[in-house]
């Protein structure tokens, strides 16, 4: 690794509140992409494809790499990390249409906001930052135990006598200790394949930790009104029977879109497709609308079905339907929890955004629908992904109604098997 850390650099120009420029040929460069060079503010000039010891994501199952000089292929270069900072105050969006325009490998969404913390010394370290590689440490290591009855003198003399007692006068603080970067590896290895072993009290106890407050407090305002008299009760029930026994809000299912034009479904079209089972194209329902449309598109489902009576009964459920993570971000922060399909496009880079960016781990923790026209070709793409391909026939509009039909009990088994506490 060089002797000036990209990190640490970039971090001191940031504290000094200085910028962060892009150089060719020592002179400044119009953008990023034309750019051989990094300047970070006055102190140093580094190359914008230097490794830094922030490490990009990678398989649970592997060791995390350590050292960005012998693996530089596992860590963000240093054009990375500078194009997060000189975007951290624009959205989500804007930053990946950058940094695909810059030609940049771009940070995940839930790891730039750790990368902007420590730069701006927020926080001190990160699971996916490598520790600082530093200098051959000068420590003496323990003395063999045939050397430990020879004078003092003999074991350092190189070192002058003055160094102790200066050392021992400046408070005789010990040095840190740094461990080794080998073995270091070694225990996280061990750690990762660890399993910890569970007896019965343990898996009755439980993780989460149970809060009764409200319920005590509850039981003792029925205490206390009923010593007060039986005129009181009443009125103490009243006010704090709402507490324990309200309902919560209803949480609604989310289904996300694709926001590519070339998409069959896109929040154009989707109500009227999966609410009426009428397909209409995107760019039609676009003109129709005048252009716009909310992010987030209520869809309501009309379900019937018979009742003890025999009579029959017909129910609508509530679905939202979003096309990006900005618009998922509104639903709070345990909204991936209430996605349960994504209908996808085959094109990889829909995911990027996403909790999940490989389809495979995607498409095992929601339900994965791919629209075609009944006329394609079957879509290579798609073969390993786990998704349900559903045809719309592009002339005969009679048929929608069963493709939404099949749409929908597909959605339903998945929901009965993953996620049953949506479908109440």
């Amino acid at each position: 690794m060089n002797s000036t850390d990209p990190l640490v650099a970039l971090q001191d120009a940031i504290k000094r509140n200085e910028t962060i420029s892009y150089l060719k040929d020592g002179a400044p460069a119009q953008s990023l992409k034309a750019a051989t060079h990094v300047k970070l503010g006055s102190q140093a000039v580094l190359l914008k494809s230097t490794p830094t010891r922030w490490r990009r994501p990678a398989n649970d199952k592997e060791a995390p790499a350590m050292d960005p000089s012998t693996d530089p292929a596992k860590f963000f270069a240093l054009d990375a990390i500078a194009l997060i900072w000189n975007t951290r105050s624009d959205p989500a969006a804007v930053y990946m249409r950058q940094a695909t325009t810059e030609v940049v490998i771009y940070v995940q969404l839930t790891d730039r906001r750790p990368v902007l913390d420590w730069l701006e010394g927020k926080i001190q370290n990160h699971d996916r930052l490598a520790p600082l590689s530093q200098a051959p440490s000068t420590t003496p290591k323990t003395p063999p135990p045939n050397v430990a009855a020879l004078p003092s003198s003999t074991l350092s003399p190189t070192k002058p006598s003055g160094a102790t007692s200066s050392q021992q006068r400046a408070g005789g603080s010990k040095r840190s200790y740094v461990p080794d970067a080998a073995d270091l590896e070694a225990v996280k290895r061990i750690r990762a394949n660890e399993i910890e072993l569970r007896d019965r009290n343990s898996i009755l106890r439980g993780v989460k930790v149970n809060n009764f407050t409200q319920i005590k407090e509850y039981v003792a305002q029925l205490k206390s009104a009923a010593k007060g008299g039986k005129g009181s009760a009443p009125a103490a029930a009243s006010n704090t029977a709402s507490k324990p026994g309200s309902k919560k809000p209803r949480i609604f299912p989310i289904i996300m879109v694709s926001s590519s034009p070339t998409a069959l479904l896109t929040l154009h079209n989707i109500k009227k497709f999966l609410e009426e089972s009428q397909y209409e194209p995107s760019e039609i329902a676009r003109q129709r609308s005048g252009g716009k449309t909310e992010d987030m598109i209520p869809i309501y489902r009309k379900k019937t079905h018979i009742d003890s009576s025999g009579k029959e009964m017909e129910t609508r459920i509530k679905y939202f339907a979003v096309d990006g993570v900005d618009a998922l971000a509104k639903f709070g922060p345990d909204a991936w929890d209430r996605v349960v399909c994504v209908m996808t496009t085959g094109q990889e880079w829909q995911f990027k955004p996403y909790k999940w960016t490989e389809p495979k781990q995607l498409f095992h923790n929601v339900k994965g629908i791919y629209f075609s026209w009944q006329s394609d070709p079957p879509n290579p793409r798609i073969k390993d992904w786990n998704v349900s391909e559903l045809k719309i026939d592009q002339f005969k509009r009679h048929v929608d109604k069963s493709v939404v039909a099949h749409f929908w009990r597909l959605l339903d088994g998945w929901m009965q098997l993953h996620k049953p506490s949506l479908l109440s």
